[in-house]
């Protein structure tokens, strides 16, 4: 399709089978629902936070103001979708559609709309460095998209990466394309069982010239398949590393990032002052810290000792 095409190199299947013997320890170790459910979570929300950084949309993790952010809630709505029931299991361009209207919600008039004008690509000197296909043939492009990757025989991750460099190069919507193409990768490696990976996008944004290098190389897609699975090998192996080795109760993996924070400052600095702690979050308001405190107490993750000005705090574990 478009002249893509790719070779599956000795390369390619060492890391298939890298990742495939990850993802089957992850099964085997069988950990407990809450934990992978709150992994997922976290996954979701570091994901969409990456993945619009990887589009230059400002957004921070450790920002108190992130869920204010527009492009951002968007992206977390829009993978949570992908691992709701709710998803249908067979893609479409009615699904694929979806996914442009969650991200691109309240943001653009022509969300999950096929656009409906040439577009080119422009590097940072004002030239065109790739001409998307004519709008006017894009409903049959998708059509044959669809059908396309639905044909594909690989294992899911290659298929992931294929999809996901097509998209691309069609560039159906007028804006949000690459954060659409992440999520159909996303959306196919979980429906192939690769509930191990998450947030690959975090390995994007730390090599993302390199990702963009690749993407808009050529039509040979081998080097741009051998750089998404060495990004989901990465991501795979520190969240099998989480769950196997960091002991993390049900109640701290459900906590915000601020609050984590919190926790952390607590831990290396047993016995700190809440004037301590105020000091490393001088833009959150000193009510809104307290708040943190009491729950974080209510969950049993820390403890206040001491009264009036005499108190400080400590971490329970």
């Amino acid at each position: 399709m478009l002249g893509i095409r790719w070779k599956i190199t000795s390369e390619i299947r060492r890391l298939e089978t890298e990742l495939e013997a990850l993802n089957i320890i992850f099964i085997k170790y069988h950990p407990r629902p809450n934990l992978v459910d709150a992994l997922r979570r976290e996954s979701i929300l570091r994901s969409s936070v990456y993945s619009a950084r990887i589009e230059n949309i400002p957004a921070r993790l450790d920002d108190p103001l992130i869920h204010r952010k527009q492009e951002v809630t968007n992206l977390v709505s829009a993978y949570s979708h992908i691992h709701s029931s709710r998803v249908p299991k067979k893609l479409s361009v009615k699904l694929i559609k979806k996914f442009h209207a969650l991200a691109l919600k309240q943001i653009s008039p022509n969300a999950g709309s096929i656009r409906r004008e040439p577009w080119a690509i422009f590097n940072s000197a004002g030239v065109a460095v790739y001409l998307a296909p004519a709008h006017y043939k894009l409903p049959d492009l998708m059509s044959d998209y669809v059908k396309f990757v639905l044909s594909l025989s690989e294992p899911g991750p290659v298929v992931a990466a294929i999809a996901q460099f097509v998209f691309e190069k069609i560039h159906p919507f007028a804006d949000g394309n690459g954060r659409v193409g992440r999520l159909i990768s996303g959306y196919l490696l979980n429906n192939s069982g690769f509930s191990l990976v998450g947030e690959f996008e975090k390995y994007l944004d730390d090599h993302k010239s390199e990702y963009y290098r690749i993407l808009a190389s050529n039509t040979d897609c081998t080097e741009f398949i051998e750089f998404i699975l060495t990004s989901l090998i990465d991501i795979s192996g520190n969240n099998l590393d989480t769950i196997r080795h960091v002991e993390i109760s049900a109640e701290e993996l459900k906590l915000s990032f601020r609050r984590r924070e919190i926790l952390s400052i607590i831990r290396d600095h047993p016995g700190c002052t809440f004037d301590f702690i105020h000091r490393r979050f001088a833009q959150v308001k000193s009510r809104t810290l307290h708040y943190d405190l009491e729950q974080l107490q209510k969950a049993g993750l820390v403890r206040k000792l001491g009264v009036s000005r005499g108190v400080v705090y400590v971490a329970v574990v």
